[in-house]
């Protein structure tokens, strides 16, 4: 494993030994891991250690890896032929996300976590880097917070600058302040 990948379950596992309070506003329980989009295959290579963390710890794990997301929906698309021709008639695209796809994505996530979570469940979500140009991460966070009685641990490739609480996705474009526990590879 790699080093970066290390520090960053160690300080997940550093994290979740704090005994869990039920009375934190669902902003409260939203866990951003935050690591260099160079290190995605390597923190693919070795989620299952975030895993066992979870378990060594007494609570469930839950991973949600929503990398295939878009080409599952686009292929569910009646249409889809034709936004492939034309792809600028894809509706409801506006403001860097497609609201269909985020509005279907974020039904299907709460439907899996109410169906497969409880308060002792920490709920990851994996893959949020193939999210980039369809759909907003803060919205899909935003839009599943509420369903996740335990925690929302999202694996972040991208950048956190903790002056202003923003997160920058791929560190491509402009961030957006969100008041999620940042978790870093630091020494």
């Amino acid at each position: 494993m790699s080093s970066k990948v290390n520090k960053l379950v160690s300080a997940y596992r550093q994290h979740l030994t704090v005994p869990w309070q039920a009375s934190l506003a669902a902003i409260q329980r939203v866990i951003f891991a935050v690591y260099d989009k160079a290190d995605e295959l390597r923190l693919r290579a070795n989620v299952d250690e975030f895993a066992l963390v979870t378990q060594q710890v007494g609570k469930h794990w839950m991973l949600v890896d929503v990398t295939n997301a878009f080409p599952e929906w686009m292929a569910a698309q009646e249409y889809r032929d034709a936004y492939f021709e034309s792809p600028e008639d894809l509706a409801g695209y506006q403001s860097g996300e497609l609201t269909e796809f985020v509005a279907d994505l974020v039904s299907r996530l709460k439907g899996r976590i109410a169906a497969e979570a409880g308060p002792d469940t920490v709920v990851a979500l994996l893959g949020v880097g193939a999210l980039f140009g369809l759909a907003r991460v803060s919205s899909v966070v935003e839009g599943i917070k509420d369903a996740v009685p335990g925690r929302l641990l999202v694996f972040f490739p991208g950048e956190h600058h903790p002056e202003n609480h923003t997160y920058r996705l791929l560190d491509a474009r402009d961030g957006w302040n969100y008041l999620a526990v940042p978790l870093l590879a630091k020494d």
